[in-house]
């Protein structure tokens, strides 16, 4: 197929740098080839974009409505200073919590459809980020385990996520919204999702999953993280090594990703747009 871009898939069952295009200058025809490229491969990486604020959140735009427009992933401080690690604060609970394998907002109502992330600063050492796939891990998995994962469930929660780090949150973090607006019981997602447009299944699991219905506290745990050493792993995993400029766009509803340390003597800007779940199906399951 010829697009109007190149496309070279990377070392992985997943994602591809794609060159030869400005995101910030896509037309209607390009877009719907690149937004099928995103759906076959999950990750696609553009180097050397340097999109401005409104350009970012317009691109962000065209794969749906957004959940936010755009916030600063960073070590610096509004007022230009560093973080350091010894910080106790909002913004160091969530650089640690992000290290961790996971997919965004499986702990909201609505689950996240996928992010737009660039780079601003960069260290020289450390602070990719890495991506997993979850379609071929889940087909890699052996008969039996596919048949008893089918209808098993978990619940997803940031306490829980955040706690495990020693990091309490508040009241305020919110278990369904992130922004305070419900208290009640972590939602329940499949440990087996299927992809909406796709229909390709994957595993639906990560740090904030826990809690498996039917199981014992540690049990589930033990259970669920067996799963994300195996499915976490090459030839289903890239890590990024960034550049200024990168641009990525993941889909969230079949990749899980993490952070990883650098030196935080070092500046890092990172710029997160994330695009907003179908409810159709990206909901929780109703208990």
């Amino acid at each position: 197929m010829t697009h109007a871009f190149d496309i070279a898939p990377l070392d992985a069952t997943f994602g591809a740098v794609v060159t030869g295009v400005r995101l910030a200058e896509l037309d209607d025809a390009g877009w719907r080839d690149l937004h099928a490229a995103w759906l076959r491969y999950a990750l696609l990486v553009f180097p050397g974009q340097h999109l401005e604020r409104h350009e970012q959140i317009a691109f962000a735009r065209r794969f749906g409505p957004l959940e936010f427009e755009m916030a600063a992933i960073s070590n610096v401080r509004p007022d230009g200073s560093l973080r350091v690690e010894s910080d106790n604060d909002d913004m160091m609970k969530i650089l640690k919590g992000n290290m961790g394998w996971h997919a965004d907002s499986t702990y909201m109502p609505i689950q996240a459809k996928g992010a737009v992330f660039s780079a601003e600063i960069v260290p020289t050492i450390g602070g990719q980020t890495g991506f997993a796939d979850m379609r071929a891990a889940y087909d890699a998995l052996d008969e039996a385990l596919k048949a008893r994962i089918e209808t098993m469930q978990a619940r997803h929660s940031l306490h829980y996520s955040q706690s495990k780090l020693g990091h309490q949150t508040k009241k305020a973090d919110g278990e369904y919204s992130g922004y305070g607006l419900h208290d009640g019981p972590a939602p329940l997602r499949p440990l087996v999702k299927t992809h909406p447009e796709t229909g390709r299944k994957s595993l639906l699991i990560g740090r904030h999953a826990h809690a498996v219905p039917g199981m014992a506290p540690d049990e589930s745990e033990a259970f669920l993280q067996a799963l994300i050493d195996f499915a976490c792993q090459p030839p289903r995993t890239y890590h990024h090594d960034w550049a200024p400029g990168d641009v990525v766009v993941w889909d969230n509803r079949c990749l899980l990703h993490q952070a990883t340390p650098w030196d935080m003597t070092q500046r890092r800007i990172m710029w997160h747009s994330r695009i907003a779940g179908d409810p159709a199906s990206e909901s929780a399951v109703a208990d």
